[in-house]
């Protein structure tokens, strides 16, 4: 007769060794996150090259659709509302569901571009 228990021993053995592997791994990146929560550190990614089209690829595409035509969020072809309307919605959001900061530095940009959307 089998042993039931035993493969389920092996298996707790294994996941008790990954537990502490990875505790060993955040240690050892302590002082990296603690940077990074402070504001120093490395940055991974770099919104200040990109043109604003890349922009609305990376943060607004889900809401307002591929070709601007608007999904969950309005159409943003032919808005009508001025730079610093746009600039006002980009940086505080608004009540019907727009978080506010989703492209931190970039607001100026990305507003004149959608002023340009015909």
């Amino acid at each position: 007769m089998k042993n039931a228990a035993k493969p389920y021993l092996i298996i707790f053995a294994f996941g008790i060794v990954a537990i502490f592997f990875m505790s060993f791994i955040g240690l050892n990146n302590m002082d990296e996150i603690a940077a990074e929560k402070e504001g120093g550190g490395e940055k991974t990614e770099d919104t200040a090259s990109a043109t604003p089209e890349e922009i609305y690829k990376q943060s607004c595409i889900a809401c307002h659709g591929d070709q601007y035509q608007g999904a969950v969020g309005p159409a943003l072809k032919g808005i009508t509302k001025s730079q610093d309307e746009i600039k006002e919605i980009l940086v505080n959001g608004t009540d019907k569901g727009m978080p506010a900061g989703l492209i931190p530095g970039q607001e100026d940009a990305v507003a004149e571009w959608l002023t340009t959307l015909k």
